[in-house]
């Protein structure tokens, strides 16, 4: 029994240890200092930093002397996250909603300053898009979907999109800044994007963002339908049907899955066509 909890014992500073490095992001860290956050001494932490060092999960720069994750640490992490294509994880979920719906359902994910509609599920209903089919694009900030990426971006991104987007979408006669921002704090707010804008007569819809473990927008999920089927009445079903399948498709997400930072990268063959 003794030699168990040792073992327990041995693996929970182990991963402390981890975790600590983790927190010093590509920096690393000295024995010292990974002491001090992890509440070990300083001659345990150097046991266990030999240990992983072995195991080639820890690597120790020379020069420095400073400790940091290793490259086979990340590799063994993105597979053990199952990683697959974000379109085919997605596509369950536009499923169900759109036969939950009867409405078009839109994928749409980011690529620079344009959100790219990813995948798309047809609904019975003659509809026009910002995006319109798969491998369309849009300015990030047109469009539910798109204005719900844009507001879930990190601060730094976002401003950066909204300086080069807004020549951008004032082409369309109906963005300012102020609006644009105060669109944008609406959408946080809510976690949803629903203002009927009219932009494209007689169409509405409705964006929720896919987050990520941090709360970054990966994706959004998006309803494009005619104006008269998304009353106010209307409106709360559906967007927390999509909110759900959101929250579904995050919980899925691999965070050490290269393919989510291009997304969009995979709709080269039909973008060549």
């Amino acid at each position: 029994m003794k030699d168990e909890d040792s073992a327990s014992s041995s693996v929970q500073r182990a991963f402390a240890i981890l975790r600590a490095l983790a927190s010093t992001q590509a920096k690393g860290g000295r024995i010292t200092h990974i002491a001090k956050a992890t509440g070990l001494t300083q001659a345990t932490t150097h046991r266990l930093l030999q240990s992983l060092v072995a195991e080639h999960v820890v690597e120790q720069d020379a020069p420095s002397k400073l400790y940091r994750l290793s490259i086979d640490f990340f590799a063994l992490a993105a597979q053990a996250g199952n990683s697959m294509d974000l379109r085919a994880l997605c596509r369950p979920s536009m499923l169900r909603l759109c036969a939950s719906l009867g409405d078009t359902i839109f994928l749409l994910v980011r690529s620079g300053f344009d959100a790219v509609c990813l995948d798309r599920s047809e609904g019975p209903f003659p509809i026009r898009s910002f995006t319109g089919d798969i491998g369309g694009r849009v300015a990030l900030g047109m469009g539910q979907g798109s204005l719900a990426i844009l507001a879930f971006l990190p601060e730094r991104e976002r401003e950066e999109v909204i300086r080069y987007n807004l020549p951008r979408v004032r082409e369309y006669g109906v963005y300012d800044e102020v609006y644009l921002r105060t669109e944008i704090e609406r959408v946080r707010e809510l976690g949803y994007a629903g203002r009927n804008t009219n932009l494209l007569d007689g169409m509405a819809g409705v964006g929720v963002p896919v987050l990520d473990r941090e709360g970054r927008a990966v994706a959004a999920l998006s309803v494009g339908t005619i104006s008269s089927r998304l009353s106010p009445d209307r409106l709360p079903t559906v967007v927390e049907l999509l909110k759900r399948e959101a929250t579904a498709i995050g919980a899925q997400l691999n965070p050490f899955d290269t393919t989510l930072r291009r997304p969009a990268q995979s709709l080269a063959p039909q973008d060549s066509d």
